[in-house]
C-alpha cells in the first residue's frame, strides 16, 4: 500500500516542484502532557521521518 501522495512545494522560494507526502496524526490527552512536548515530539519526530539515515544514528 503506497501511503504517499503527490504534492506541490515551493522551493528556494520561487520554484514549484511535486513531491511525495504523507499525512501523520498524533493524538495526545491533555492530562499527561500539554502543548509545547506534543509539539517537540512531532517536531523531532518530523525531522527523523525526513530524513530516516538519522533514525539508525540514534539506535
Amino acid at each position: 500500500m503506497d501511503l504517499s501522495h503527490p504534492r506541490p512545494h515551493v522551493v528556494d522560494g520561487d520554484r514549484l516542484v511535486v513531491r511525495p507526502t504523507a499525512k501523520l496524526t498524533c493524538a495526545f490527552g491533555q492530562r499527561v502532557c500539554d502543548g509545547a512536548e506534543a509539539a517537540a515530539f512531532l517536531t523531532a519526530l518530523g525531522a527523523l521521518v525526513e530524513d530516516p539515515d538519522t533514525i539508525l544514528l540514534r539506535l
